[in-house]
């Protein structure tokens, strides 16, 4: 457990001793000067410092500190970006999120945390800001990656999950709080969406964190029905605090997280993030306006250092040592979790048996195709980039698997070449999708061109027009929203001169939102979502390919079968307004069916589910029970998933996910799996009482089955 001194650690240990933390943090606030109550409110590295620090080494090499008071012992919090590990130093490359949500299993999300934790304590950090779980309401969205996939309840309990295994050893936080789902507009663009919706649809999951005891909370960039996010009151004060009871901290995005100081305060916003800018420029101005006051910066001082010492009061071990990032345990979970979550969807048979698995004492040449099949690609370079100290490229993993066979690789984009090498193997594996260029995190020229984004940087050392050069800060090399949910067009000739050359084609797709397919998956046997796999991914794929894994993954959203099928989707809106449909609940509005429905996934094994039931738990919670049968040859794994819908009021009909469980179940057994059903998924807002409202187990059904819409289903009401 770190030695923490002076008042600060006397703090904590009355904390641990089992003080109230708000008190401690009053008493320690109390011991301040002005000056050193203004500097917990932002970041202590001065701003253009910081800036020229990213630009020459990186974003967030190190830990980045805010509010740290070394008189009294204060820590502040030292900021780690993530999701997809720690990005601070070097640190283990997990699968994207969007892939850990595939594998639709909180407890091995929750162990990602914990490593997560680790890394993090070890180079120093105390704060995680990698807990995303913004709805992707059409899977253009450039960071989607970052999220868990498109459900409300899915996205709240591996939310949940990850900040369980994160505040083991660090505070953690949840982002970006709110409708934050467009990444080109996301500095201008203002979301309307009514009361209902936001509460029913764009918020649960939110909630479901705080529930959980989320340390902090991340505001968004953008604007809700008019007000900035960063210092939306009703977000901030009366939804955060006042409805749901939340007494965590507020921080904004970085740079450009709010838009006025006093406001963002007044708001209950409590840290601007990363530097030192408008809050130490203007605040104490603001305070003497009585555009704000000290009592407010009281009220935020008091709840990060209570945030800090709950944090501290619960470590119960020393800080890791460098040993533990991208260590040989870790690297495993890594690979561990990117076999868990590829997500078999086609598996056709090739003379009366499936392409996949592959033998590979049978294999002696196998065509490998794909500008991806030799790729680092882990995912985006924003601020999710995680730093491996090595990356297993497709390449390496089927080398390393197939050990006596040849590899006859392709790279370049040509159809005739790869139609060759397929013709002249046993099997061949095309690779193919997305990378860092065509979808992720976007900070461009426009930005930092954009007067109303560069007002807000503080005045340059020497007097120099804080706004004028654009390679001041972060610019280009980011992906920005997709521009096509479709293969670029050669990608798809390859594909299907592949699969023309050889009957037994396995088409593996790195990517992390939908990808429409429509155009050629009739024609390959094996299709593979592998997702962005992360630093031990290509050993994944061919633990996958071998089937010394077995492909356990699940789609987390729905796959149309075409655009038209999803929400209008314009990347450089200054306007949009959100409304509840999208993913499987439009595709049931409109009556169409999914290409892949929401939660489909194949095994290498058949399933059958038998026994079920639904009513009250001993805890009174409602649940779902039922035997799953492995009716196949082999070991394998299986989501039980239960959808729920009304019968009554505003929301009769609408079908949501309920409740899900992943279950092991060996070859030809059979298991009793227990799935909790939540209530609070189906509930509907009450604009008088200003809270969802659940309703009555009488008033639901429940479909018990292996994804969306399965015909197979159990359909039963969950009151008995």
């Amino acid at each position: 457990m770190e030695d923490r001194t002076g008042a600060f650690g006397e703090a904590v240990e009355a904390v641990r001793a089992g003080a109230d933390p708000f008190e401690r943090a009053r008493a320690l606030h109390a011991l301040m000067s002005e000056d050193e109550r203004l500097w917990l409110l932002d970041g202590d590295t001065p701003f253009w410092e910081g800036i020229e620090e990213m630009l020459d080494g990186g974003y967030n090499t190190s830990p980045l500190p805010h509010g740290a008071v070394p008189r009294l012992g204060v820590p502040g919090t030292r900021f780690v970006d993530g999701p997809r590990g720690c990005v601070s130093g070097h640190g283990t490359a997990f699968p994207v999120s969007m892939a850990r949500g595939a594998t639709w299993d909180v407890e091995l999300e929750e162990r990602v945390g914990d490593a997560i934790g680790r890394e993090l304590r070890a180079q120093g950090g105390n704060f995680f800001g990698g807990v995303c779980v913004n709805l992707p309401r059409h899977p253009a969205w450039g960071r989607v990656q970052e999220t868990y996939g498109d459900d409300p309840h899915h996205l709240g309990e591996f939310g949940a999950a990850l900040t369980r295994g994160v505040q083991r050893h660090a505070m953690a936080c949840v982002k970006h709080y709110a409708l934050n789902s467009m990444e080109n507009a996301r500095f201008h663009v203002d979301v309307t969406v009514d009361e209902a919706t936001l509460h029913e649809v764009y918020l649960p999951h939110f909630r479901r964190a705080a529930d959980e005891g989320v340390a902090a909370v991340m505001s968004a960039y953008n604007s809700v029905n008019g007000e900035w996010a960063g210092q939306n009151r009703y977000l901030l004060t009366e939804v955060l605090r006042e409805q749901w009871g939340w007494d965590g901290v507020v921080v904004s995005d970085f740079i450009w997280g709010l838009r006025d100081a006093a406001a963002s305060l007044e708001a209950g916003l409590d840290l601007e993030e990363p530097f030192v800018q408008q809050r130490a420029l203007h605040l104490r101005d603001q305070i003497a306006a009585g555009e704000t006051s000290w009592a407010a910066v009281e009220r935020a001082g008091v709840r990060l250092l209570a945030a800090q010492l709950r944090s501290y009061a619960v470590r119960s071990e020393p800080d890791p040592g460098p040993e533990v990032v991208a260590s040989a345990g870790h690297r495993a979970l890594a690979r561990e979790v990117a076999a868990r979550a590829m997500t078999l969807l086609q598996n056709d048979p090739v003379d009366g048996t499936p392409v996949l698995p592959l033998d590979p004492a049978a294999v002696r040449r196998i065509a490998l195709v794909g500008r991806l099949a030799t790729a680092p690609n882990t995912g985006d370079l924003g601020s999710s980039n995680v730093r491996p100290p090595s990356v297993a490229t497709p390449l390496d993993g089927i080398r390393a698997a197939f050990p006596g066979a040849e590899v006859l690789l392709v790279t370049d984009d040509d159809p005739a070449a790869a139609a060759e090498a397929a013709r002249a193997a046993d099997v061949a594996v095309v690779v193919t999708g997305f990378d860092e260029k065509d979808e992720g995190e976007y900070v461009g020229g426009d930005t930092m061109t954009d007067p109303t984004l560069t007002a807000l940087f503080p005045p340059r050392p020497g007097g120099a027009d804080a706004g004028a050069p654009q390679d001041a800060v972060m610019t280009a090399g980011f992906g920005g929203d997709r521009t096509s949910l479709r293969l670029r067009p050669v990608d798809e000739e390859v594909v299907r001169a592949v699969a023309a050359a050889n009957p037994r084609t396995v088409v593996a797709v790195v990517a992390a939102g939908a990808v429409v397919t429509e155009s050629w998956r009739h024609d390959v046997p094996a299709l593979l979502l592998m997702w962005y796999a992360g630093m031990e991914g290509g050993h994944a794929l061919a633990d996958v390919l071998t089937g010394a894994a077995e492909p356990t993954g699940r789609l987390p959203y729905a796959v149309p079968t075409s655009e038209e099928h999803l929400p209008a989707f314009d990347k450089d809106a200054h306007a949009v307004t959100y409304d509840r449909w999208h993913g499987q609940r439009l595709l049931d509005r409109l009556g169409v069916e999914a290409a892949f429905p929401h939660g489909f996934g194949l095994s290498y094994t058949t399933f059958a589910l038998e026994d079920v039931t639904a009513g009250a738990g001993a805890d009174g919670v409602p649940q779902v029970r039922a035997t799953v049968r492995n009716t196949g040859a082999r070991d394998g794994r299986h989501v039980v998933q239960v959808y729920g819908r009304r019968t009554d009021g505003a929301r009769a009909g609408e079908s949501l996910l309920v409740g899900f469980a992943p279950v092991a179940v060996p070859a030809a057994s059979a298991v009793e799996v227990v799935v909790p059903v939540s209530l609070r998924a189906l509930g509907a807002w009450d604009a008088e009482a200003k809270r969802l409202v659940e309703p009555a187990a009488a008033d639901v059904v429940v479909e018990v089955g292996s994804h969306a819409r399965d015909r197979a289903a159990h359909v039963l009401p969950l009151g008995g």
